[in-house]
């Protein structure tokens, strides 16, 4: 919406405070131009992630109450409560989807993620996930001791840590870590607390890493040519 708007010319008196007299000035305006902005409503694409749907396996029993899924498999049980922005729906040929309730920015965010968050659980209960750890170092190596992991990693003392409840942690060799179990996210967070005790330096590559990691070396100082 544009409209302008004018003014009449006006005459004002002022008086000067250096020449001690009134003069008469005529001050002129302008045709102010006023523009308004329309706001437009621009809707999102699609996620590509997010609008795939979810495969779930006979074995797999799904309960779904308002905005909280729980998924039961063979190897667990796994709940989840989306925000308000997606929902869950249980199709017909028993697929499940994960839609938005809003075209916005943040709902278009939140589908790709609970999207796969919600197909890692059904994976999860159904399949499992594993992650493996390598020692790399002289003297480095690992055992169990009931639910406890013992690292040895060059500290003055070993390295005791907690296994939590719905893992599980085999050693080979001494210095393989598989850690597996149902929950995607508690897996991957007990691996990298294990694998922050000592990461890879950079020179010899000695540390604790993950199997399929690639360790970048830097070249070391050589010594000045005489």
């Amino acid at each position: 919406m544009v409209s302008s708007l004018s003014y009449p010319l006006q005459t004002c008196k002022l008086r000067s405070a250096f020449l001690g007299e009134r003069s008469g000035i005529c001050i002129s305006s302008a045709p102010v131009t006023q523009v308004g902005f329309m706001r437009s409503i621009i809707e999102c694409k699609e996620s590509r992630i997010g609008k795939q749907p979810i495969e779930v396996p006979k074995n797999v029993t799904i309960t779904l109450e308002g905005q909280s899924l729980r998924v039961k498999g063979p190897l667990g049980e796994l709940s989840q409560i989306y925000p308000r922005e997606v929902k869950v729906e249980k199709q017909e040929s028993g697929y499940l989807k994960v839609n938005k309730a809003f075209e916005t920015r943040r709902a278009n965010q939140m589908h790709g993620l609970f999207r796969t968050l919600t197909d890692n659980m059904i994976v999860g209960v159904s399949k499992g996930f594993e992650k493996r750890l390598q020692l790399v170092g002289v003297g480095y190596r690992a055992t169990l001791e009931g639910r406890d992991l013992v690292l040895s990693l060059g500290f003055s003392h070993p390295v005791r840590m907690a296994i939590p409840e719905g893992i599980r942690v085999k050693v080979e060799d001494n210095t393989r870590i598989v850690i597996s179990g149902y929950d995607k996210c508690a897996i991957g967070q007990f691996a990298a607390s294990v694998r922050k005790w000592r990461p890879p330096e950079p020179y010899k590559g000695k540390g604790v890493r993950y199997a399929d990691e690639v360790v970048r070396l830097k070249e070391g100082k050589s010594a000045k040519k005489k």
